[in-house]
């Protein structure tokens, strides 16, 4: 009788530690950096201020949380260049490059902010102009942070760069629909040499999982030294 009420225990025990444990997951809020290839998104391989983008060339940037760019929400719209770009004709000496701007979901905004409609601009450049170039062409005030990290777009947010959300803040899977800062190709969320990495399972599941082996030892060890 004993046994099989430690047996129940445990396995009662067990999932609340495990739920325990993924609460601890975190998110960081950003804009992420993307590029269109044909009709699908593409996470980009470099910053905003790094990326020169080609004449007729579609990139997008999305504000919301993510763990990391495996996870990150991409822009929504299905506009394409000829769409976007289709009352800014070419210009000798100048390229077109549209823009999709995504200012997200309120389950994604800072406290107090609401995000703005999401919209979509042709930036008119010159033609060694960097995607950054691009999007202050058309979308002042931006913000950066003192690592060059982008912070607003046409200035959403107001305050707040790259902050890290704890699990009990950041959105549900089912609030998401489906973030490259600046220079580094990394979100703030990304694996680092640090040992941090994105997937693995969390301190607080491995700790639990230790105190229902010790628990299950200490319960077998009283049922025998009572037989």
């Amino acid at each position: 009788m004993i046994r099989r009420t430690v047996v129940l225990f445990l396995a009662a025990l067990l999932p609340l530690l495990a739920g325990a444990g993924q609460a601890q997951a975190t998110g960081y809020r950003y804009w992420s950096f993307w590029e269109r290839d044909g009709g699908a998104w593409t996470y980009a391989t470099q910053g905003p201020s790094l990326a020169r983008p080609s004449d007729g060339d579609v990139q997008g940037f999305r504000f919301s949380v993510s763990e990391d760019s495996a996870d990150a929400a991409k822009p929504r719209g299905t506009a394409d260049f000829a769409a976007i770009c289709a009352g800014t004709p070419p210009r000798d000496g100048e390229k077109r490059v549209a823009l999709v701007i995504d200012f997200g979901t309120p389950a994604d905004a800072p406290a107090g902010e609401t995000p703005p409609a999401g919209r979509t601009a042709c930036a008119r450049v010159s033609p060694d102009a960097t995607t950054a170039d691009a999007l202050a062409a058309v979308a002042k005030p931006l913000r950066y942070d003192t690592s060059a990290l982008l912070c607003a777009i046409a200035g959403y947010p107001e305050k707040g760069c790259g902050e890290q959300v704890s699990g009990e803040n950041a959105p549900a899977p089912g609030e998401k629909d489906t973030p490259n800062p600046s220079d580094s190709s990394d979100s703030p969320g990304s694996s680092d040499s640090s040992g941090s990495s994105d997937g693995g399972p969390s301190l607080g599941l491995v700790a639990g999982i230790a105190v229902v082996v010790l628990l299950g030892a200490a319960a077998t060890w009283q049922v025998r030294r009572r037989g």
